[in-house]
């Protein structure tokens, strides 16, 4: 049997976001995430933002953003949408394209992932990650350099207990593989999950 392709693991993640955004109440949308100072309509915002953005538009984001802050321009953009259309818009771009279909599909893939457990939990809704799909993010982040988790994890041994993923070497840390990856993205949220003599070092090296 093929594995499945990023492209289509990154789709099949937008869509799953998209039916749990469905079941969100006005006061979830406006709920902080984990993504520092984003709530959940902008962590939305931001996972379609790019989308429809050609060679010049992307250009011109990242001149007024000066780079480091396109992202937030990208919000800043969306955020006269209401709620609902953020949310017809995602369905209308479940297949990535653009900037978030570079690489195979990867970026929209990492991304899409990342931003669906940061909206999850900062909401308290945990889910399971298709096992498949979060293996595949597992291996994709730790070289990732714009994700900085190479030097979060330098040193260490990660081991995932749910699903067959290990990484490097060292003192190691374990737990679910979902917090594992959340730990790599730089969220202190997921240290509560994990366990194991890396994980003082790992704690020292997440943001506040």
């Amino acid at each position: 049997m093929t594995a499945p392709s990023m492209m289509s693991m990154a789709h099949d993640e937008r869509a799953d976001l998209a039916d749990f955004l469905t079941t969100l109440s006005p006061q979830d949308w406006e709920t902080p995430s984990l993504c520092s100072r984003w709530t959940v309509k902008d962590v939305v915002a931001h996972v379609i933002s790019y989308e429809e953005l050609g060679m010049v538009g992307l250009l011109k984001r990242f001149a007024k953003g000066r780079v480091v802050r396109a992202n937030q321009v990208g919000v800043d953009e969306f955020a006269v949408l209401s709620t609902q259309q953020l949310l017809v818009f995602l369905r209308s771009h479940l297949q990535p394209r653009g900037l978030t279909a570079g690489f195979g599909g990867m970026i929209a893939l990492v991304d899409g992932t990342i931003h669906h457990q940061d909206i999850r939990r900062s909401l308290g809704r945990p889910r399971s990650v298709p096992a498949e799909r979060l293996k595949r993010v597992l291996g994709l982040v730790p070289g990732n350099p714009r994700l900085g988790a190479g030097r979060r994890i330098r040193g260490l041994r990660l081991r995932a207990s749910d699903v067959d993923w290990t990484h490097g070497s060292g003192p190691e840390v374990t737990g679910p593989g979902e917090a594992l990856l959340m730990a790599m993205a730089g969220r202190r949220a997921a240290l509560a999950d994990l366990d194991g003599p890396g994980c003082a070092t790992l704690a020292a090296r997440l943001p506040e």
